[in-house]
């Protein structure tokens, strides 16, 4: 089989099928389909089962010529899901490519088709598509006949399709990157630990601009708000993977992307800072403290400081974010000094 698809499975059972059909519906077949069930408590492991003994070419056995592989695992989260699909790929398949569905979401019967053949026009080791997100179930778009194509620097990438850029799905990888490279377990936004890793080895990207990817907005999942379902402090993982980008931007003199990246991050800090100041709540209140926590490393880098040039009259929640006694000093002198006026 030239390219492993790897499907993380966890309870989804509502949406399984339409995932699973829209894979093995490919107009490219030279495909092996790996299922992980990461020890779904619903009926998706059976569910998984059953596709397999579906396909008289396969049986729910671990066999590298079999079209589908159901994996049942004790669970252990996103990563470790995608981790087995991985491991499974390079010790039983002699597949190139690689590339990682999630089990909500669909995408489009040509998906693998047209992401190869451009990653062999272009001779390119990813080829990303765009991506459609929806709360709705979809049917294919009819294709352009002329599909809009662009070959990227892993830089200019990562700048202008920062969205694409750090997903895990929605590519197709060559699996060598994948030698030395898994995702973090037992941490949210795993993907953004780990997309960049590859994309910034690569000499070119390859991009699609056709919505070949169906993000379905699942209020249920995993990273459904950071107020949104149950919360934990791990919803903020994303900061702590923001943290490791720019140490490795730095490192290797990525300065444009990094500058982005600082920038990027000190707006989603703000963003978040004024939601929960202006949705005052206990809960809330604890969140911010814990994003100020989180975040310190950022505001205490004197080459960001530098940079950004944050100054009390443009951002004054975040100076109230990060030094409340301080500028109730200043609120006071300002106010002091106004009535002088």
């Amino acid at each position: 089989m030239l390219i492993s698809v790897v499907v993380p499975v966890y309870k989804v059972e509502e949406y399984l099928s339409r995932c699973v059909d829209s894979i093995l519906n490919q107009t490219f077949t030279d495909f092996e389909l790996i299922l992980v069930d990461d020890g779904s408590p619903d009926n998706c492991g059976k569910m998984c089962d059953e596709y397999a003994k579906s396909d008289n070419r396969v049986t729910v056995i671990q066999k590298s010529d079999n079209r589908v592989t159901v994996i049942h695992r004790k669970n252990g989260g996103l990563s470790a899901a995608r981790n087995s699909g991985i491991e499974w790929a390079f010790n039983n398949s002699d597949s190139e490519w690689i590339t990682f569905i999630d089990s909500d979401d669909w995408v489009h019967a040509d998906y693998l088709k047209i992401l190869l053949d451009y990653a062999q026009k272009f001779n390119t080791e990813v080829s990303i598509c765009d991506f459609l997100r929806t709360s709705d179930y979809i049917a294919d778009d009819v294709l352009k006949e002329k599909l809009k194509v662009h070959k990227y620097s892993s830089e200019d990438f990562f700048v202008n399709r920062n969205l694409n850029a750090v997903v895990a799905w929605g590519k197709l990888y060559k699996k060598y990157f994948f030698k030395d490279i898994r995702y973090p377990e037992g941490r949210l936004h795993e993907d953004e630990f780990t997309t960049y890793k590859v994309l910034f080895r690569c000499k070119n990207i390859c991009f699609v601009d056709e919505q070949l990817y169906y993000y379905f907005i699942n209020t249920k999942g995993i990273t459904s708000g950071m107020t949104g379902g149950e919360w934990s402090p791990s919803k903020m993982d994303f900061i702590d993977a923001a943290k490791e980008r720019l140490k490795y931007f730095e490192i290797n003199k990525l300065d444009r992307v990094w500058e982005w990246q600082v920038n990027q991050f000190f707006g989603c800090i703000c963003s978040y800072v004024n939601f929960l100041h202006e949705n005052k709540s206990a809960e809330n209140r604890a969140y911010l403290k814990h994003l100020k926590k989180k975040s310190e490393f950022f505001f205490r880098n004197r080459k960001i400081r530098t940079f950004l040039k944050i100054s009390i009259k443009d951002h004054p929640e975040i100076y109230e974010f990060l030094y409340p006694h301080l500028m109730m000093v200043y609120w006071k002198f300002k106010g002091s000094f106004s009535k002088k006026l």
